[in-house]
């Protein structure tokens, strides 16, 4: 058998359920390579050695008493879980130094963290993030910044930039994460995975949740099938939870089983932010994509970009609104990022009428965007405009309105699907000729993340990247 990392989340699961690998042999595996190899890449920002090995052992007396009858899914597999998400007992520290020796309450499960539980995963630790998940960089006063493996000069992407970066480089096999602006598909593209937002409503956000509606918890993997299978485990509603969405015709999993059948998929590459240019590598990639559909028998036809220079603006009031509301002891403001606290600034300066009307005009341009995307089965855009960056060069601590503009230059065409509240998934479809990931981004209409994961089962098998190595492995 190939070495355990080498295998994909499903392949572990089947691998522990036949006894061809044991929980704790799979659990010693990963945290052998997270002590020799995360140093480089920034992965994780607390690993729980001793609560992994507790976990394993328990999966391991599960299977025998059980046998081969009724399992938990993902039974033994070891998954970390991003910074953000609270596990009672862990440190939690949420990206930010003020927290750095944080560790969450019994009271702070979240209903996240329970479904991965009971799929019977294993837990490694907590992924690193930028402070409270806002930039989409992950640089941080808690650790090392993250590090796409394919070039560890270079950044994993943000927020879920240590999930990518571990998932990379072989330091887990799949991950959980978020995407509030592209948090989980940006380091994706950095990294030379599969991630994938779902539609709005599809996991539920409960205990809490975000009321901009921004926000979801999202599956990272290697492979199609792991991120479906992930996303398997993660969705379903809360009763109560606000934006209910129809459940699946079947398991998210059996869809990459099915042939999507002839689709029309719509296209565009030119950002609705002005002034933004797209980096050739990309646009190449992008062309190379649209020739593959278009000889996988799928109609690719030209669309405009829905959004007019202008609509987004409102995001950044109601993204300043959110990173405001963790709260920070007073005398300690001064201790969070720069971009943190301007940010924090401009939310605290938002009030209720002001943040009422901004949530109105950014539904105004998710609709604009939603009857952009409805003539369309799939639509396909870059998921960045440009390859991964320098540690550092998105970020500006001297100038963070500066920062923020890198941001939006760097990621113009993944916020967009938040605020519309519609699915999408970026493939790691490109490849620059020093071997850089170049993501490209399917999405479509509510609800459709079936199909969309149809289509990117199909695109894998005709551009597989599965055997592609990083650097750091």
């Amino acid at each position: 058998m190939a070495d355990p990392h080498e295998l994909t989340m499903l392949e572990q699961a089947a691998a522990i359920r036949n006894g061809a690998l044991s929980p704790v042999e799979l659990a010693e595996h990963y945290l052998r390579r997270i002590e020799r190899l995360d140093a480089t890449v920034g992965a994780y920002v607390t690993v729980t050695a001793d609560r992994a090995l507790d976990d394993a052992r328990r999966a391991a007396d599960l299977l025998a008493r059980r046998g081969g009858g009724d399992l938990p899914p993902l039974l033994g597999v070891p998954l970390p879980v991003k910074d953000l998400d609270p596990v009672p007992g862990v440190r939690w520290t949420g990206g930010s130094a003020v927290f750095a020796d944080r560790t969450a309450p019994p009271e702070a499960a979240t209903h996240l963290v329970g479904l991965l539980e009971r799929a019977g995963t294993v837990l490694l630790g907590k992924t690193s993030t930028p402070e409270f998940g806002l930039p989409a960089y992950t640089e941080s006063r808690v650790g090392p910044p993250a590090r796409t493996p394919y070039d560890p000069s270079l950044g994993a992407g943000g927020s879920s930039g240590g999930a990518a970066a571990a998932v990379a480089a072989g330091l887990a096999p799949a991950a959980p994460g978020s995407d509030g602006g592209g948090s989980i598909r940006i380091p994706a593209s950095c990294c030379g995975l599969v991630g994938l937002k779902p539609s709005r409503g599809r996991v539920s956000p409960a205990p809490l949740g975000d009321v901009s509606g921004l926000v979801t918890a999202a599956p990272l993997a290697r492979t199609v099938r792991d991120t479906a299978a992930l996303l398997d485990v993660m969705a379903g509603p809360v009763p109560g939870d606000p934006s209910p969405v129809a459940p699946p015709a079947g398991p998210f999993l059996d869809w990459c089983e099915r042939p999507p059948g002839r689709l029309r998929i719509g296209r565009w590459a030119r950002p609705d932010v002005p002034g933004v240019e797209v980096a050739p590598e990309v646009l190449d990639a992008y062309e190379k994509t649209s020739a593959l559909l278009a000889e996988l028998g799928h109609e690719v036809v030209e669309a405009e970009q829905p959004l007019r220079p202008g609509d987004r603006d409102a995001f950044t009031p109601v993204w300043a609104v959110l990173s405001a509301l963790p709260p920070v002891p007073p005398e300690r403001e001064a201790e969070l990022m720069p971009l943190t606290r301007y940010l924090r600034d401009q939310g605290r300066a938002t009030d209720g009428v002001d943040y009422a009307l901004a949530l109105a005009a950014m539904q105004a341009a998710g609709r604009r965007f939603a009857a952009g995307v409805a003539p369309f089965d799939v639509v396909l855009t870059p998921t960045l405009a440009q390859l991964p960056q320098p540690v550092g060069a998105l970020r500006n601590d001297a100038d963070p309105a500066a920062d923020f503009r890198a941001q939006l230059a760097f990621t113009p065409f993944t916020a967009p699907w938040n605020i519309a509240g519609l699915p999408a998934v970026s493939l790691p479809l490109g490849w620059t000729g020093a071997g850089l990931p170049v993501g490209m981004m399917l999405g479509g209409p509510h609800g459709s993340e079936g199909p969309l994961l149809s289509l990117a089962a199909q695109l894998e098998a005709a551009a597989p990247w599965r055997d592609r190595r990083p650097r750091v492995y």
